[in-house]
Order: structure tokens, then sequence, then C-alpha cells
């Protein structure tokens, strides 16, 4: 009768009776499988069963199949044999193990082997829980889940033959199936690449097709590179978006990371431009889903780690609802230097926030949250004292708290205008006015010193 296994280990099938004379008196033999223990519907595997020089003849013993699965006779001079199946099919699957024959009795049994068909399901999904990128030393939880109603999913960590993890399927409020795998806490020095699998109990050995693979980035202490966009954080659909990392340290590769995002991170070769390293990651047309938080990391060739984090950058995409605040300044849109200003967003539609921005600047707007005010919502952004910087064309925008990235059509644009001794225009303006008050007085001065002069003159010239 069958009997299921507890936690880690893979659920298993009682053998079937086999003939032992005076078992324990020769080592147990090994056995393995190759490519290795979990093997592709319909592709070639191999089991070998190593024992003694001695050994007349091996067995090879699949659980619930009585008495042996298969026989062969070594040839001379080898302590081993295999036995190879040309296709891999779920007949196949299950808990193997071996023995052999010496001139006097049977050796004991090998150790288990459990040997494994995938690919008779659809894949589950792996993402790590909240982002595949971990502090060395942290912890991260990944998830496997899939639509299917398996019972039990593997984690299965790149270069290890045995499964990471094994747990219990739980049914999500989504209504998926899925399991929750802590991690870590992860190092640099390993690659850390992760696949899924999922299968029924009521045949433990017959997997799913593998998820794709998620590997954790592991970020460090060295230098942060910078993320930015040649044409501000603020977008509209459409329009074409690259966001550019670049750094002073001379890093191979670069990734891009958004927050709360399921796919792997992108990753791009070094592209040298006067001096700096960097990467830029052209993510093609705008839609709605390109508004998040994005951050990125430099790192090196020859290390799996990665550099600290960059400053976050804020995508936002303007024109997402269905509404246009207004925009207005006080006292007056032309002001001096020094003054102090406020710009005012209004909308009748409910905002939660509004944003202000300047057209050219590549840092974020401004963010206020709004207030309600006599059936308007509105928002006062201070500006006191103003300076030249000021100067410039503004426009502003309301978000919703529900999708905090995506904004409203932008306000009509508003010119503000500093005079005064910080303002270039305004300074040509008065240099012009001052000289030509300059040359006015010269002039009068002249005709003054002329006039003093011919009188003095006079009065001499009558005497002679």
């Amino acid at each position: 009768s069958g009997q299921s296994s507890h936690g880690d280990s893979l659920p298993g099938l009682s053998v079937g009776p086999r003939t032992r004379v005076h078992a324990g008196t020769l080592p147990k033999p090994t056995i393995r499988a190759e490519p290795g223990t979990s093997i592709p519907w319909w592709t070639p595997v191999t089991i070998w069963c190593q024992g003694s020089l001695e050994a007349q003849e091996y067995r090879l013993h699949k659980g619930g199949h009585p008495g042996p699965w298969d026989t062969q006779k070594p040839l001379e001079s080898t302590d081993k044999v295999n036995f190879s199946f040309i296709h891999m099919t779920e007949d196949y699957a299950g808990r193997y193990h071996c023995d052999y024959l010496s001139p006097t009795n049977w050796s004991e049994p090998s150790d288990p082997l459990e040997l494994v068909m995938t690919g008779f399901h659809s894949k589950p999904s792996l993402s790590a829980l909240p982002s595949p990128v971990v502090a060395s030393g942290g912890n991260v939880t990944l998830q496997c889940a899939s639509q299917l109603g398996f019972n039990r999913f593997v984690l299965m960590k790149e270069g290890e033959r045995q499964p990471s993890s094994t747990l219990d399927s739980q049914q999500a409020p989504s209504g998926q199936f899925q399991a929750l795998f802590p991690v870590g806490p992860v190092t640099p020095s390993l690659r850390w690449t992760f696949r899924c699998y999922g299968y029924y109990s009521r045949s433990p050995h017959v997997w799913s097709y593998p998820s794709g693979p998620l590997e954790l980035l592991v970020s460090g202490v060295s230098r942060k590179p910078s993320l930015l966009t040649q044409k501000g954080p603020v977008v509209t659909s459409g329009q074409n978006l690259t966001l550019q990392c670049r750094s002073d340290v001379r890093y191979d590769r670069f990734v891009l990371s958004k927050d709360g995002a399921r796919d792997p991170p992108w990753r791009l070769g070094r592209q040298p431009q006067a001096g700096l390293s960097g990467a830029d990651f052209a993510l093609g047309p705008v839609r709605p889903s390109h508004g998040g938080w994005y951050t990125c990391y430099g790192g090196h060739s020859l290390s799996s780690e990665w550099s600290a984090p960059s400053d976050p950058l804020d995508i936002l995409v303007a024109g997402q609802l269905p509404y246009t605040p207004s925009l207005s300044v006080q006292p007056r849109p032309t002001v001096t230097s020094g003054e102090n200003v406020t710009l005012r967003c209004q909308s009748l539609s409910h905002v939660d926030t509004f944003h202000l921005s300047k057209e050219g600047a590549a840092g974020p707007p401004l963010r206020l949250r709004s207030k309600s005010l006599a059936g308007q919502h509105q928002a006062e952004f201070s500006v006191h004292p103003v300076t030249s910087a000021h100067r410039g064309t503004y426009r502003c925008y309301g978000s919703s708290s529900t999708f905090p990235h995506l904004l409203s059509q932008p306000s009509d644009p508003l010119e503000l205008r500093v005079s005064g001794h910080f303002s270039l225009d305004y300074t040509v303006e008065n240099v012009i006015r001052m000289g030509v008050a300059a040359f006015i007085l010269v002039v009068l001065g002249i005709l003054l010193l002329e006039a003093r002069h011919s009188q003095t003159r006079t009065p001499e010239a009558a005497s002679s």
C-alpha cells in the first residue's frame, strides 16, 4: 500500500518483495540518473547502479511494482550497469532502488532514487515578493502560483539536483493555487536562480512544465548609479520612453527594476559614453502600465553582486484621468525677484493629490494633498522668495490615491515672469535704459558747459 512522507521529501511508494540471503554482508550499491532526476517528457534517461566487481547480476526495483523492474548482467571488469529508457513517460516516473548478487548473496538495497517526469501539466508562474532585488543578507519570499489545482509545489535552485523545498498548495483569495517559499539570507557569492513546478498528490512523480527562471539580484554597498529620463518624469501615452542609468563607476552591466513588477528586471550591458558607464533602457511607446517607481543597479561581469540602488525615479503618465484642472497665480504672473508667489491648482472633479510640473525640469513635480474648499478641490504651491530660477512655464495635474502614477489632463500652461537683477532679459532692458539716460545726461552736460563757456567769453569780447 502507498504511504506519503512529510516535510520536504517527495511522497514515495512501497517496493515489492525480493529475496535476500544474509543481507548486510555486502556494501550497498549507489544509484543515480543521467542527465538528472527531473526529466522532461519524451527525452532519454539512464539509471546507473554501481556495486562491486564481484557482482554477477543487478536488479532495478520500482516502487509499487511487484518483483524486479529490470535486471542486467555486468560486463567483465566493471562494477556498474545502466538501465536506459529511450523516452521518458509517466510509466517510468517513480521511486527506484537497486541491488546486486554476489557469488554468495544479495547486497543491501541502494538509497532510493526519485525519478520525476516534467512537462505533463501547464507551467506555474514564479515571482518574488516584494521584489527580486534583495539586499545582501536579506530574505525574500518566492511565490509559485497556478490556476490549476495542484496539491503541491516544488522549488528548484539552479545547479542543485534535489528540490530546495516542497510545500502544500494553498488557495489564494484570487482563486489561484499557490505556495510561498521563504528564501534567505541571500549572499552575493552565489547565483540565486530558481524554477518551480506543480504536481497532484495522486501522481507525485509527474510534474508540470517548469516555470520561467527567476534570478534574485543581490544589491550591495558599492556606489549607486543615477537614473533619469531625457523628457522628464511626466510622460504621455504613445511617447517613446527611454530610461537612462548612468555611473562614473565602470560597471559592465546594468539592470532596471520596477517596484511591484512580477516580471524579472531588464538587463543590459555597458554602453560607455563620455567617460561614464551606463545603459539606456528603451521601454517603447508609453502605456498606463509604465507608470511607477523605477530603480537601476550597476554590476561587474565577474561578480554576482550589484551596486546600491539608484535613487528611485517616479514615472507619471498624464492624460489618463478624464478631467482638466486649472492653474492660476497670485498676485500676478509677472513679479519682481524677492516677492512671494502662490500657484493654485483647482478642479471640480475629485482629486487626491495635485502635481505641479515645470517645463524642462529634470526633477519630479511638486506634490500637495488636495483640500476641499467651496465645492472645489485645490492645492496652493507657495514660492517665497521668488528668484530667476523660478521663471518658466508651469502645468498642474491631478491624481487619485488608487492609481497614484496616472495623471489627469494637464492644465493650460502658465508662464511665470520674474523681473529684477536676477532676470537676464530685464537686466539687458535696464542696461539699455540706463545707457540712453546716461547719453542724454552727457549731451545735456556738454550743452551746459558750452553755454557757460560762451557767457564767460562775451564780456571779454565786448571790452576789446
